[in-house]
């Protein structure tokens, strides 16, 4: 059977809590008691918008391979176990939860904690607690949320604490479609300042850095601790003439074929992890590539035995 680390594993939709923001997630700033109510579509509202598919999943007629996930955690171990999945990096839980995630499901999932870098010390003391007492794999670094991109120095206190504790950090790098924050807060060039000044950080680029292909290609060659992860986006598109991915495809499949991890995010696209799976043994990669990407460049990163 095909082993796969998934880089993007979603909690059961049961247990998420959606009206628990994540840290600074939502409305930029401090809105004060005389704030006017948001214009429609406007913000994180606007992904409603440019994936109107997506969002209208919910009224959709049902597909019957569709993964019904509100089965709670068990129904996930085991549809991550037909799938030949060993390990998830685990989103959509607060980090109250990944305590008793660690403790619960042993050796089965990647949990990174998302802290306030406005925080400063506190924040890296905490990073240390969950760390150290419950099991908690490294920091998540998400500037969509809190609007600061991720070479801000209030987060070095952070990345420093990452290098101490010899835990990586994943760094948001995407283009976002919230209008009311700057489209480029995910630009891959914030990383190369980070990757600078923290030799030994540990680095991985969530969501790949579309549209900014041959920025992340680049700065993939020049840091040795920068890995790269494919969440968010659907295989397919990769092989796919004229989607932008042509660079990527190419260096991942030749000088960077050790540096790509893939993030399955079946939440996103309501699709089993198996036809997810078969999506990327289809495209156009040496099989030793495909292999890489979807088990071992991971099991290097994370140190996974």
């Amino acid at each position: 059977m095909t082993r796969v680390i998934d880089l993007e594993i979603s909690i059961p939709r049961s247990l998420r809590d959606e009206n628990n923001a994540d840290v600074s997630h939502g409305r930029p700033g401090t809105p004060n008691p005389a704030s006017l109510p948001r214009p429609d579509g406007y913000g994180f509202q606007n992904y409603s918008r440019v994936f109107q598919k997506a969002s209208n999943r919910a009224s959709a007629p049902a597909q019957p391979d569709a993964p019904v996930d509100d089965g709670g955690m068990e129904k996930l171990i085991a549809d991550m176990d037909r799938a030949g999945i060993a390990k998830g990096y685990l989103v959509g839980a607060k980090n109250s939860e990944l305590g008793n995630i660690q403790r619960n499901y042993p050796d089965r999932f990647i949990t990174f904690a998302a802290l306030d870098p406005l925080d400063g010390m506190r924040a890296s003391r905490e990073l240390e607690r969950l760390v150290k007492e419950d099991g908690v794999g490294g920091l998540r670094v998400s500037s969509l949320y809190n609007l600061l991109p991720c070479d801000d120095r209030r987060y070095y206190p952070l990345y420093a604490k990452c290098v101490e504790l010899d835990v990586p950090v994943r760094i948001y790098t995407a283009m976002n479609y919230a209008n009311d924050r700057p489209y480029d807060l995910g630009h891959p060039r914030h990383i190369d300042q980070v990757a600078i000044d923290f030799p030994e950080l540990r680095i991985v680029a969530g969501l790949a850095g579309w549209p900014w292909i041959n920025d992340m290609v680049g700065l993939l060659r020049r840091h040795p601790n920068l890995y790269v992860d494919t969440a968010a986006h659907h295989p397919r598109y990769f092989g796919q003439a004229g989607s932008g991915w042509e660079m990527f495809l190419q260096f991942g499949n030749t000088l960077l074929q050790d540096k790509v991890m893939v993030g399955l995010s079946r939440y996103l696209f309501d699709q089993p992890f198996e036809k997810l799976i078969e999506a990327y043994q289809n495209l156009p990669l040496k099989e030793k590539v495909i292999e890489k990407w979807l088990y071992h460049n991971a099991t290097q990163f994370f140190r996974i035995a």
